[in-house]
């Protein structure tokens, strides 16, 4: 029998409903293996017990009365420490927010409390988030479950070691640059950036506390161990919020019946290490033996150094808008104006590439996990590099893969499809057009099934 700490959430959360499980008994239950397992990794950086343990038996005693319950009725779940929380320290990894208690919930953890989850911990960020690794002066270093001297990712990071160490079943992240992407794709998990907007971001950190403003590119989602649960984490965080909640509706069309493959695997510009490549091009080829026809030429009509060109640019000036700045990242408006009519007409681009397939498989990242790169530079993702085959690559290069699907808004599904020769996770991005989420989640879950999902790591699947 699995151990609860690694049943989907959907498949809790039908059992939290019917009482065959409670609320009480799966948050002692994960508090154990938090408690067994976390130390190896250092996912899970906040605790809110007392807290959480009254929620969760008022949780049972409302299944009992017969209450109307919400789709996450009585589910406990951790949630990345950028995203802030009533009375529960809310660091995003920045010592000069190490004691920051908010006073409110940011709204995306309103929505999951609203729909009955039980939030009851955060997990480990990069300072700000802003790193492809997860390590900070506050908490320090996040491991890997599948080994604690390599990498989780970054910058939901914490987030995507919890979900493979079973401490939680479901996380919201986010990502400006592949930060919900990267950490699945290095922990063997699942997670899905959403179309640009569709969850909203109000208390999230970075900008500071308190702010208002959406940062370009940026985006809120959910990550978990399988594509069902990511759908259920995305239909209760998605929707419009505040002045736009007056008069908007989101209504995210349905995934077509019938789905049309691409494979975009390699580009010049766009490296991927050769033991990478190599478990991208078996599982493509593990579709098309299960009968999946994949164009493997499909491409958007872009050049895609330029698209390259215009991440980086737009990136940096979204960083530099929540206080990131290093004195030369910042654009005057009229360059950002122009830089997003370069956006407008890649997306055009894309939108063409989705004329004639629904779904497109990308890399997400062009190396697997690899060992900790701490220190003190405080511009350290600028210069630290990666070997990537035969030459090395800086961090912020690592990221494009990502970039040129976020910088054009569009909705990615990362799902594992096989690991290196050395054993580490490997996962693919599934690409849709914006707004075309659930068209996303639909070729995710079409990979999943036939590839085999997410893997426990060695050790760490039982109780």
């Amino acid at each position: 029998m699995t151990d609860l700490g690694y049943r989907s959430a959907t498949d809790l959360v039908a059992d939290l409903r019917s009482g065959e499980l409670g609320s009480r008994e799966l948050l002692e239950h994960l508090l154990d293996r938090v408690e067994r397992h976390n130390p190896a990794v250092n996912a899970v950086v906040t605790l809110d017990v007392d807290r959480a343990r009254v929620a969760a038996d008022e949780a049972d005693r409302a299944r009992t009365r017969g209450d109307d319950l919400g789709p996450l009725h009585g589910l406990p779940m951790t949630v990345k420490d950028c995203f802030e929380t009533e009375g529960l320290r809310t660091t995003c990894g920045a010592p000069e927010l190490a004691d920051h208690v908010p006073d409110r919930d940011a709204t995306a953890v309103s929505r999951l409390k609203a729909a009955g989850a039980i939030v009851f911990g955060k997990t480990n960020t990069p300072s700000w988030t802003t790193d492809i690794q997860t390590y900070n002066l506050v908490f320090g270093v996040t491991g890997n479950p599948w080994d604690p001297t390599l990498t989780a990712g970054g910058s939901s990071g914490g987030s995507a070691a919890a979900l493979a160490a079973g401490l939680t079943p479901l996380e919201l992240g986010s990502d400006i640059g592949g930060s919900i992407r990267n950490p699945s794709h290095q922990c063997g998990t699942l997670g899905h950036k959403p179309s640009y907007g569709i969850v909203p971001l109000r208390g999230h950190l970075p900008g500071p506390p308190g702010s208002l403003g959406r940062a370009d590119i940026n985006v809120g989602g959910p990550m978990a161990r399988s594509v069902a649960d990511l759908s259920l984490g995305l239909d209760v965080l998605a929707g419009p919020d505040g002045p736009e909640s007056t008069g908007w509706r989101l209504d995210l069309p349905p995934a077509p019946p019938t789905l049309r493959f691409g494979a975009w695997l390699a580009d010049p510009v766009l490296p991927v290490a050769p033991e990478v490549a190599a478990t991208l091009d078996a599982a493509v080829d593990g579709l098309a033996a299960a009968g999946i026809a994949v164009d493997r030429a499909a491409r958007p009509p872009l050049d895609a150094g330029e698209g390259v060109a215009t991440f980086d640019q737009l990136i940096a000036a979204a960083l530099s808008a929540l206080g990131e700045d290093d004195g030369a990242t910042g654009l005057r408006h009229r360059d950002w104006l122009l830089l997003d009519e370069t956006r407008r007409r890649h997306q055009a681009a894309w939108a063409e590439l989705f004329r004639h397939v629904d779904v497109l498989l990308c890399p997400v990242f062009p190396v697997s996990a690899f060992p900790h790169q701490v220190d003190d530079d405080p511009f350290g993702v600028v210069t630290r590099t990666v070997p990537v085959g035969d030459r090395e690559v800086s961090h912020v290069e690592l990221i494009r893969w990502c970039g040129l699907v976020g910088v054009s808004y569009l909705p990615s599904t990362v799902v594992p499809v096989g690991f290196t020769d050395d054993g580490r996770p490997v996962g693919i991005q599934v690409v849709a057009d914006f707004l075309r989420d659930r068209t996303a989640l639909a070729g995710a879950a079409v990979v999943e099934s036939l590839l085999g999902g997410f893997t426990p790591p060695p050790g760490l699947g039982g109780a």
